[in-house]
């Protein structure tokens, strides 16, 4: 699998947001909104957009009744006008990020993500600065306790997957993004349980921090931006993600 290891990132925004479910379930309703109009209506057998987000608001421990009523209410509203904006830059040591956000007011999202580089030490550029530093790709995110690793690849080769890997802990597979959700479903089928799954920028290239204050800044900044409820994701290229914990 090419790139590094999407799972850090992953763990370290669950550890951190399990205490902050109410940000999880608004940035849910917000992707079941935009799956809702964008993806053909609200019944998830017709829309394949709208059985992803589902997909993935359940993975998020995201109750059904939360999920069918932000489904009636993105089906009965009109007045809900999201849209996705990316956003890239370079934090501290040159480190490249790239920032989705879905909003109803680009003013606003776009003033917040120039406080946060300018505040902890970094630089928001322009689009395509860092993207070409940058894969996109669909990641699928497996516990790998007692499952067979020669039986997963067949079994996610089987179901169109692009590459495949297995770490001590966690399975990580890769699609075309495109594929991420017909790969997902397939192998649901086959039995399999996703802790995780998104289309990805997996970097191409890593940068790291150095320090004591820029490693600082730069667990600041990504903190903030994890906290905006106007954020759905950050990828970063970051190669020494471990020294933000310490």
């Amino acid at each position: 699998m090419s790139g590094h290891s999407k799972w850090n990132n992953i763990k370290r925004k669950k550890e951190k947001t399990d205490g902050a479910k109410a940000k999880i379930f608004t940035k849910m309703a917000r992707e079941i909104a935009v799956a809702v109009r964008e993806g053909g209506g609200g019944d998830p057998t017709s829309n394949s957009r709208l059985r992803d987000a589902i997909a993935k608001a359940k993975s998020q421990n995201v109750p059904n009744d939360n999920i069918e009523r932000s489904i009636k209410k993105a089906s009965e509203s009109k007045d809900d006008n999201y849209e996705t904006i990316m956003y890239e830059g370079y934090g501290p040591n040159g480190v490249a990020i790239i920032v989705e956000t879905l909003t109803d007011n680009r003013n606003r999202t776009a003033a917040n993500m120039r406080h946060y580089f300018d505040k902890f030490g970094g630089n928001l550029g322009t689009s395509g600065c860092v993207s070409f530093l940058f894969n996109q790709k669909g990641v699928l995110v497996l516990d790998a306790e007692g499952l067979d690793e020669e039986k997963v690849m067949e079994d996610c080769f089987e179901a169109g997957a692009e590459d495949f890997d297995m770490g001590e802990d966690y399975i990580e597979i890769t699609t075309a993004p495109l594929d991420l959700g017909k790969v997902r479903e397939a192998m649901e089928k086959m039995g399999y349980q996703f802790d995780n799954f998104e289309v990805a920028y997996l970097p191409t290239t890593e940068s790291a921090v150095e320090g004591d204050d820029n490693i600082k800044k730069m667990g600041l900044l990504l903190d903030a931006l994890d906290d905006d409820d106007d954020v759905q994701d950050v990828w970063h290229n970051l190669a020494n993600e471990d020294v933000l914990d310490r």
